[in-house]
């Protein structure tokens, strides 16, 4: 574990390197203040010898103010080196996490990701800053200040002798026990980030049908779950602090009852029994900060196996050994193609898909719910791949292209349209970060969104909420259409994605691609019918299986599915009339 977050420190080893050096400088400064106080009390004071006093007490700031420098400098290091770490480590994960296919991602889920890219990483860091600075300090602190206390006192040392073990094997105990509960309290912050994901995301529907008490309850039940595992680990951890501090006082007890009697029988002078105090003092903090550190680094292995699990992970979909990077055209070949979401050829959600498409041909894709038409589309660019079969893109099998070129030849409007928050122009360069302006307003023109654009006071310099909140179901659809045209791809595929815009303006998108992008295959997933019955061939899907192919004419006097779909819409239609 340690070997595979280490390679994340990068540039930062340098801090990384002197801050543990810098703390170093300090307890040695540190240890040797209480030697230099005994010398002022037993060769000084006691002895009336003031040039000592002023000597040694001279030497004594300077001990101290150095041991102030060095450790204003190791808290910078420290600091320095663990933020750089974390930063690097964020920077892997985030880097990953565009890396995963949707099936990798669905494994892990978006709320699990969100919690350790952030607080996961919080708790490495801060144990990486522990280890550095604490785990250095504490063990040379307790090792120094023991030298000088068996110097000073070889019977009085013997105390600590014992009282060490029993403390190692306390802490060992409790950290043994706490990650399990540690590693359950980490799932609790996954589910309780997806509570709170789903409820912000869609606080619209929550409100529109006041389901907030629902949300509420949702709420509070995941947040009662975490803290139920948030007090199991810390009830064992809470025993640290007792068995500390009993031990601690103990020591000091009989350090005090037999320190007396040496100094009473004159084996031992008041100087260096104030000094064994300082370094008793020193010994019993050095404990309490192992005893910290331990406990940080407990929630923070957690954290840490959190992190490498999705380091380790490898997305299943990679691009193609051949390394193609010209797409020829935008031909597609399903050849008997199943795929299953869990690649799991006994669940699949499509089966046996066998259908040529040409390239620049117009392809309707309809069916019932369910039935497997976003999940045909998403194939394409390999958003999930092939369970069985082949699939072929511009002639080639689509395993052989690497993924950016095949994905920048392929422009997808999703379901669910997505635009970020900026400016309309900083959204529609998603689509073609190059993108000049012209090339911008004829994208919109082609989409139908140039005329609600014009109305806004800002035009293409409208800033857009995140989520798109601020405009239409309608408008946000034909910003995504205009996005997608602006990559001009070979392939260009809208699932569902006219359905919040008016049949006239749907009509004039589709004479609109029709013109200006002949040679783009264009595949258009749509619940009426009107918004394919000029597409140059359809395809009727059910139950995960093709149904049919053909064009409008043909599947309204030979298929079943289609009729029903047709007349049911038509008859809609006329009763509205």
């Amino acid at each position: 574990m340690i070997k595979k977050l280490s390679i994340y420190i990068g540039k930062y080893k340098k801090p990384a390197m002197l801050s543990p050096i810098m703390v170093s400088l300090e307890v040695v400064m540190e240890v040797v203040i209480p030697l230099l106080m005994a010398m002022i009390i037993d060769d000084g004071l006691e002895k009336g010898n003031m040039t000592v006093v002023f000597g040694v007490g001279f030497a004594m700031i300077l001990a101290s103010l150095l041991s102030l420098l060095f450790g204003i400098l190791s808290g910078k290091y420290s600091a320095e080196a663990s933020s750089g770490f974390a930063k690097n480590l964020r920077q892997a994960l985030f880097y990953q996490v565009q890396n995963f296919s949707f099936t990798n991602i669905d494994r892990f889920s978006t709320s699990s990701l969100v919690t350790r890219l952030t607080t996961d990483v919080s708790n490495v860091q801060q144990a990486f800053q522990m280890i550095i600075r604490m785990f250095v300090r504490a063990p040379m602190m307790l090792i120094f200040a023991l030298i000088m206390c068996i110097r000073i006192s070889v019977r009085l040392s013997a105390i600590f002798l014992l009282a060490i073990p029993f403390l190692m094997v306390s802490l060992y105990f409790i950290m043994t026990k706490t990650h399990p509960n540690f590693l359950k309290m980490f799932k609790k912050y996954d589910l309780v980030n997806r509570v709170v994901q789903e409820n912000l995301t869609s606080i619209r529907t929550v409100k529109a049908y006041v389901r907030e008490d629902h949300e509420i309850e949702k709420f509070d039940d995941a947040s009662g779950q975490l803290k139920q595992y948030s007090i199991n680990a810390e009830k064992l951890l809470a025993l640290n602090g007792p068995i500390m501090q009993t031990t601690v006082y103990s020591c000091m007890i009989m350090i005090s009852w037999f320190g007396a009697s040496l100094v009473v029988s004159e084996t031992m002078t008041t100087g260096q029994l104030m000094s064994l105090f300082t370094y008793v003092m020193q010994i019993l903090s050095s404990l309490m900060m192992i005893s910290m550190a331990f406990v940080m680094t407990t929630m923070a292995k957690t954290s840490a196996d959190r992190i490498i699990e999705v380091l380790d992970e490898q997305s299943d979909i990679v691009s193609g050994a051949k390394g193609l990077t010209q797409v020829k055209d935008g031909s597609i070949i399903f050849d008997h193609v199943s795929f299953s979401y869990a690649q799991d050829e006994n669940k699949l959600a499509l089966e046996d898909i066998s259908c040529h498409i040409p390239s620049g041909a117009t392809v309707g894709i309809i069916g019932g719910t369910g039935t497997g038409k976003s999940s045909l589309v998403s194939l394409i660019p390999r958003l999930y791949d092939i369970t069985k079969g082949k699939l072929l893109i511009g002639g080639e099998d689509i395993h052989d292209y690497d993924l950016e070129a095949l994905r920048n030849e392929v422009s997808v409007v999703l379901q669910k349209n997505v635009l970020f928050s900026g400016t309309i122009k900083e959204n529609l360069r998603w689509g073609n970060p190059e993108a000049t302006d012209e090339e911008i307003i004829r994208a919109c023109q082609l989409a139908q969104a140039e005329e609600f654009i014009e109305k806004f006071p800002n035009k293409y310099d409208t800033y857009i909420e995140q989520g798109g909140t601020n405009v239409s179901g309608g408008q946000k659809q034909r910003l995504c259409i205009a996005r997608a045209l602006l990559k001009k791809p070979k392939i260009l595929i809208l699932d569902d994605s006219t359905s919040a815009v008016d049949t006239k303006t749907d009509a004039l998108i589709r004479q609109a691609f029709k013109e200006e992008i002949p040679d783009t295959t264009k595949l258009i997933i749509a619940q009426r019918v009107s918004s394919i019955e000029d597409a140059d061939m359809i395809i009727v899907l059910n139950e995960g299986s093709i149904d049919a192919i053909g064009d409008h004419e043909t599947l309204l006097k030979t298929n079943q599915i289609y009729q029903e779909v047709y007349e049911s819409q038509v008859k809609g239609g006329d009763d509205d009339e």
